[in-house]
């Protein structure tokens, strides 16, 4: 090599070097949309988590995350293109999405539990399931066609002792032999504040109704065509599902507050505790293969206990609800705290 050709080239060299390192272009994040089955609150928390403390941005994600509500159906904008996930309730819906015909997929469970219980009295001094029978019982319209069609074939609880339950706690306070359906993260909370007392709660989920719970869920084109945002959506999803658990959830936390002025310290913090509590995201099969997992077996289990409830039809193909591709990886264990 020329000698001037030499100089020059070690000059650029050593300039380059004291410059610093040529910036890097940044990376585009790809835009999500994800729509959650109600207003702002803990039991969404992971989600909010990972949007506040950059989880989402770390796996090359810009997420919006679109609240529910008592007038919005996110899941029909999931339908109709109009978001990329939703955040469903629990395995019937997508039972549901194959029976009608619906091109749904659940790709991850965050709840292993489904949060639905029964409140009573403590006068009562219900210790079990079946102990729920004399009483008059407040369950809502849609629990009447679901859960508790489980409880009359499984456990022989009859509707005749049924009243339709309003989300107003009222009529349960004033009736010490009542008892009320509700969330174990929430109604027990609100029944404390507004009567004075502690409810007993029976979580249906420790007596075998084995539904997975807060799935999310997408649509099968975007499995089939985009694997790689569905698997960094659910990574980063169940990340900020730990962080929101086991670490500083504050900028989750006031990210929901934002969103919903209605939701407190205290009821967040509640929330969070007894989610902790009863293994509602984290127990079973998820200590081994991280939050979010499921497992054929379970599905199965639990179509059949359907099936013989009448809640669903035998002929469906259950295993078209959803997929195990994007979960069971361990994702996120180390995580948890270690006692």
């Amino acid at each position: 090599m020329n000698p001037a050709f030499l100089l020059r080239a070690l000059t650029v060299g050593l300039l380059a070097l004291t410059a610093g390192p040529i910036p890097v272009r940044a990376e585009t994040l790809d835009k999500v949309s994800f729509g959650t089955n109600w207003v702002a609150e803990a039991e969404h928390g992971g989600f909010f988590q990972a949007v506040a403390d950059g989880t989402y941005k770390k796996y090359g994600l810009d997420v919006t995350i679109v609240p529910g509500g008592p007038n919005t159906n996110n899941r029909i904008l999931l339908t109709a293109g109009k978001l990329d996930f939703f955040m469903s309730a629990n395995t019937l819906q997508s039972f549901d999405a194959v029976a009608n015909n619906v091109p749904l997929i659940a790709v991850a469970a965050i709840f292993q539990k489904d949060p639905q219980v029964f409140l009573t009295h403590p006068e009562t001094k219900i210790a079990k399931l079946e102990d729920l029978k004399p009483l008059t019982l407040l369950v809502s319209k849609e629990g009447v066609a679901s859960y508790f069609q489980w409880l009359k074939s499984e456990y022989g609880f009859s509707e005749s002792k049924v009243k339709p339950y309003t989300f107003n706690p009222q009529p349960f306070i004033v009736n010490k032999q009542s008892a009320m359906q509700g969330y174990v993260t929430s109604e027990p909370f609100a029944v404390e504040k507004a009567a004075g007392f502690k409810p007993g709660v029976i979580l249906l989920a420790d007596h075998g109704f084995n539904a997975y719970s807060t799935l999310i869920e997408t649509r099968r084109e975007i499995v089939d065509k985009k694997p790689d945002l569905v698997q960094r959506f659910v990574d980063a999803s169940v990340i900020g599902w730990y962080n929101y658990l086991y670490g500083d959830n504050s900028a989750g936390n006031a990210m929901i507050k934002k969103i919903n002025p209605e939701m407190t310290d205290e009821l967040l913090s509640y929330s969070v505790a007894k989610m902790k509590e009863y293994g509602i995201v984290d127990s079973g099969d998820t200590l081994r293969d991280g939050i979010g997992a499921m497992n054929d077996a379970r599905v199965a289990s639990f179509f059949d206990k359907m099936v013989r409830a009448g809640v669903v039809r035998r002929d469906i193909d259950y295993r078209q609800a959803y997929t195990l591709r994007f979960i069971n990886k361990g994702v996120g264990v180390d995580l948890r705290p270690k006692n």
